[in-house]
């Protein structure tokens, strides 16, 4: 059986809530404790079921994991085995992020070729074709990708395209290496500055991180650190549109503003008021009817393909009409469907949707289909008149540390059935 939302919609958000540590920041700092023999410590994990199907990779692995109040600790002294088996693979894309590291530990690795949420074509070629450059040898069988290495050595890589998964698996992998790799084109991401600054403090002599060209110097003898993962921007800019859309005034505590302008920027066209103080960003959407505003996704600093589904939302409910444009995840659009149930109007072409702004939504039962759309759906039940209902939250509890509760905290009228 499997949980879903009862929701009573039509309440205003208010209140502070505090962000989360970043779960695309957490997954490959988790991988990276295989490179060292010894204990890493991971302070700030969200508490999300994705974080705990890592945990089942490194302990197939070998490595000994406990997790305890958003502490993760990492014991890698005994790891003995290098495949990360389909059962959990194919729950986790980013179960991926452990090839990198069994390559440089083991020269060589069994990963199965990975699932995750169904966002359309997502192929592993990238992580590939760079794991070659660096001198693997791989071959895929069964629905595995096998791979052995004599040894290392760096090289200079071009990335077809900016890959976030293939940027941290090279970076990973090129600690082992002989000489100097380069990554040019490489992912930009915060979440890939956060590795690269774990991975330097144990030791790595990695440069440009955060820049579309980072330059890996190895091999490198890797301790084990304690460290704490960023705060997660896509949490912290899915509230924000959660309080503008049911019309409210919220605070985020330990909240990155700097990791998320192009968002803040956007939101301040519509109207709506964001105020940042320090480690803190408050909006203001009281008494304000928003105004609708285009949007492309981009990889970063761009607006982000995982606020896609909760930017439409907002724009469903803002005055007048708007186009959002993904150029990530040519497909991404699973929620809107359901978003029409509530009463959003929609035309799609190609990989844009014209969103027509509605006065209303009224309330309805909705399905979930993955991480992102799941937490649009919620966004738009809290602003629908009456009651909702949502189903197969369990897409939203592998990228949302115990939303529901977070959400009552700011006035929310949410319970999770149990069945």
């Amino acid at each position: 059986m499997m949980d879903h939302f009862v929701v009573e919609g039509g309440r205003p958000l208010s209140g502070t809530i505090t962000c989360s540590g970043a779960k695309n920041a957490a997954l490959p700092l988790m991988a990276a404790s295989l490179l060292t023999d010894g204990v890493t410590v991971l302070n700030n994990i969200p508490d999300l079921q994705d974080v705990r199907t890592m945990a089942m990779v490194l302990r197939v692995i070998g490595a000994d994991v406990r997790i305890e109040e958003g502490t993760l600790t990492i014991d890698c002294s005994h790891c003995n085995f290098w495949e990360a088996p389909y059962e959990l693979v194919r729950k986790m894309r980013a179960s991926f992020y452990v090839l990198g590291p069994l390559i440089a530990r083991f020269g060589e690795a069994k990963v199965s070729l990975p699932g995750g949420c169904a966002l359309g074509p997502r192929p592993v070629d990238l992580h590939l074709k760079a794991m070659k450059r660096l001198g693997c040898d791989i071959y895929i069988e069964s629905g595995y990708v096998n791979v052995k290495a004599k040894s290392l050595k760096g090289t200079r890589i071009n990335m077809d395209v900016s890959s976030v998964g293939a940027t941290g698996n090279l970076m990973m992998a090129a600690c082992a290496a002989t000489g100097t790799t380069v990554i040019n084109n490489s992912a930009c991401e915060p979440e890939i500055i956060d590795l690269a600054n774990m991975l330097n403090a144990m030791g790595a002599d990695i440069n440009g991180a955060g820049s579309k060209q980072v330059e890996i110097n190895g091999p490198v003898d890797l301790k084990p650190v304690k460290w704490k993962v960023i705060p997660d921007r896509i949490e912290a800019g899915t509230f924000l549109l959660a309080a503008a859309v049911t019309r409210g005034k919220v605070t985020l505590k330990e909240c990155r503003a700097d990791l998320m302008y192009t968002v803040l920027d956007k939101i301040n066209e519509t109207g709506v008021n964001i105020q940042i103080d320090n480690d803190s960003v408050t909006i203001d959407a009281r008494d304000v009817k928003p105004c609708a505003t285009d949007v492309i996704t981009e990889a970063y600093p761009g607006f982000p393909t995982d606020l896609q589904a909760p930017w439409t939302v907002f724009m469903s409910l803002a005055k007048g009409d708007s186009i959002l444009t993904e150029t990530i995840y040519p497909e991404r659009f699973t929620h809107v469907p359901e978003l029409i149930r509530l009463g959003a109007q929609f035309r799609k072409k190609l990989n844009s949707i014209y969103i027509e702004g509605v006065e209303r939504f009224t309330g309805a039962s909705v399905m979930c289909s993955d991480i992102r759309a799941a937490a649009a759906l919620v966004i738009a039940t809290l602003a629908a008149e009456g009651t909702s209902k949502v189903l197969r939250v369990y897409h939203l509890d592998r990228g949302y540390d115990r939303m529901e509760d977070k959400l009552s905290k700011l006035g929310a009228k949410i319970r999770r059935i149990r069945e």
